[in-house]
């Protein structure tokens, strides 16, 4: 079983697709060609029979590793008592001069085809292959590389059909085939032992071996090789550019950039839709049950993302995601879910994989997510706050996006009365959660808000009973809310604090100095944290539903400290502040919690929620100096 903490990985993503890969050199999860498709490379939750890619130096040991400067390119220093190699891996954006199929196909994919509301054409490139390179240097003395490949489709339970043959460019490849789906592998031959290849190659200073391993649908032609110098030079423009120049403190400045870069990567490039996670089953509770598929597009995490993008620049991220909202619920709203595919799919069954042991004897081991069919109460106001900063941002209103959020209006109207799952997907009994309340609350906000400041279109009535919603749901919130210490409570009628209500000022219901928030602040501190200073969601006896516990949450860590910035407390900010920022990994990579007490990270990786945090709580801090 992998033996790689959490924190040990590194992303690689071409905006598609994504791997992970341990500071020793093992790709030990790979999902092609969509972040969701199942899996080629899942030693990560099993074994190494289970797939994997490993690539060493003989007796060496890794020296450094980074990532190159404003991208998700990955290089890692080797040092043997030989010599020294510089390890590079990508996931290329871009095709890089491949070369035409024998057949004349180019494989290189078809141009976009023109469909409704923005959306890119799902065949051609955007599904017709991805590519992953791993490029060695040897830049003194000599080394060799030592790789063991394991080709394991469907989540490890598929051992292909491999063979040496020809690619496009008629050059002699390693080809596995299982199914519909094709492996190439490009570079320096492997040799088969047993169900694996394995492969040891000398360098020596100055020259170069790399490996291209490339998906493609296994019923057509074997793709040739890229130039692997060419796509990392696009590769790294392609980052940069997206990037470009970061306008905060400079002692936050690498962890914001590096945050920016992991929302884009988990955001895909053509459809638009962003992924919570790169990975499933990753636990909440080390050898518990609280193993979720995080690989798909919850609105509300989706939302949140837009708005620290948004903040820092990036509207084409929010133009696109607007798009995917549009043909994801698009002709029925009525059936809204709070999370679909990358491609606005609705179908997500939750199921177990037996066959794999999970991480760290973490199971079961899942795919597909049941919470899809829950009702959030607060998903609908997440949506809405951000297609409002959207306006604010100076987006303007394409022909279906107005008339879209009248309908998720009409959605939240006829729910109204309704008690839901509350923003941490519980399994237990639906209860009125008041985060979620004040969600409600803002959905109407923000449709009054947008005739009233805006100018777009309702009916007379239409926005009356907005007004009429608004003001009910407010009272009611204060009312039934607010406990006998003055604090907000969980859900109605309950002891129990939760610290989804840290979120209450950022949707302007009240200001984080409101004697309710600073009460509720209070709460939070005596019940949430824990020793080492950080906070947990909820505590898991109440509305949880589940055995085990949990860790604490980052982002509600990274909340905390925007409610203190906000509140005046800017010492206990940038306290808190700097001590998450020593949560991440050596390439500021965040996962969903972490463990306090044993140093190390828990959950998902990388968290999407956890990144966009560590955004808004520095331009808290930043907004709270100024």
């Amino acid at each position: 079983m992998t033996s790689a903490l959490i924190e040990d990985h590194a992303l690689l993503s071409d905006q598609r697709a994504s791997a992970l890969v341990t500071r020793e050199g093992d790709i030990d999860w790979l999902c092609l060609p969509r972040f969701d498709s199942a899996s080629l490379f899942c030693s990560l939750l099993g074994e190494d029979e289970h797939g994997h890619w490993s690539l060493r130096i003989a007796d060496g040991e890794v020296v450094s590793r980074r990532y190159l400067p404003g991208t998700m390119v990955l290089e890692t220093v080797w040092r043997s008592p030989t010599g020294t190699a510089a390890v590079t891996e990508l996931m290329p954006i871009g095709d890089g001069g491949r070369p035409r199929s024998q057949g004349g196909e180019d494989l290189a994919g078809t141009a976009p085809t023109a469909l409704p509301f923005g959306a890119a054409s799902l065949v051609g490139d955007v599904d017709d292959k991805a590519d992953l390179v791993r490029s060695v240097t040897c830049l003194e003395g000599e080394v060799h590389v030592v790789q063991q490949l394991a080709i394991r489709f469907d989540y490890g339970q598929t051992v292909p059909w491999v063979r040496r043959g020809d690619d496009a460019g008629g050059d002699k490849v390693l080809i596995a085939v299982a199914g519909g789906d094709g492996i190439a592998l490009h570079g320096p031959a492997l040799t088969a032992h047993g169900r694996m290849h394995r492969g040891e190659h000398r360098l020596r200073a100055d020259e170069t071996a790399a490996w291209v391993l490339t998906w493609f649908p296994s019923w057509q032609g074997v793709p040739g090789a890229v130039d692997v110098e060419d796509v990392l030079q696009r590769t790294v423009a392609e980052w940069t550019g997206w990037l470009g120049q970061i306008r905060v403190q400079e002692e936050y400045s690498q962890p914001v950039a590096r945050s920016l870069l992991v929302l884009r990567a988990l955001t895909h490039r053509r459809t638009g839709g962003i992924i919570a996670a790169a990975t499933t089953s990753l636990p909440e509770d080390i050898g518990g049950v609280r193993n979720w598929d995080y690989r798909f597009c919850w609105l509300r995490d989706a939302a949140l993302s837009l708005e620290a993008l948004l903040a820092h620049g990036h509207v084409d991220a929010a133009s696109t995601w607007r798009d995917w909202l549009l043909r994801a619920i698009a002709g029925d709203p009525e059936r809204l879910q709070i999370m679909y595919s990358i491609t606005g799919d609705r179908n997500l069954p939750e199921r177990e994989l037996a066959h794999l042991p999970g991480y760290a004897d973490s199971v079961p081991v899942r795919v597909g997510n049941g919470a899809a069919d829950q009702y959030q109460a607060d998903v609908v106001g997440e949506v809405m706050i951000a297609l409002g900063a959207m306006r604010e941002a100076g987006l303007e209103e394409s022909e279906w996006s107005w008339p879209l959020q009248r309908a998720l209006v009409r959605y939240t109207e006829a729910r109204i009365d309704q008690p839901d799952q509350g923003i941490w997907e519980m399994r237990g009994d639906p209860a009125f959660f008041t985060h979620g309340r004040v969600m409600v609350w803002a959905t109407f906000d923000r449709a009054v808000h947008a005739v009233e400041r805006h100018g777009l279109a309702a009916a007379p009535d239409e926005l009356e009973r907005w007004r009429r919603h608004r003001d009910q749901v407010r009272e009611e919130v204060l009312s039934r809310g607010v406990g006998a210490d003055g604090a907000f409570t969980q859900t109605y009628g309950s002891a129990e604090v939760d610290a989804s209500l840290l979120q209450i000022p950022h949707t302007g219901f009240l200001p984080a100095d409101d004697p309710r928030m600073l009460a509720t602040v209070a709460r939070i501190e005596q019940d949430l944290r824990t020793e080492e200073g950080l906070i947990l969601r909820y505590r898991t006896q109440g509305q949880d539903g589940l055995p085990g516990d949990e860790h604490p949450f980052l982002v509600c860590c990274f909340w905390l400290v925007e409610q203190y910035a906000a509140a005046g407390r800017v010492d206990d900010a940038e306290k808190l502040l700097d001590q998450l920022l020593t949560c991440a990994n050596d390439l500021d990579l965040l996962a969903e919690e972490y463990d306090g007490s044993a140093g190390r990270m828990i959950g998902n990786f990388p968290q999407a929620f956890s990144h966009l945090g560590l955004i808004r709580a520095v331009d808290a801090l930043a907004l709270a100096r100024s």
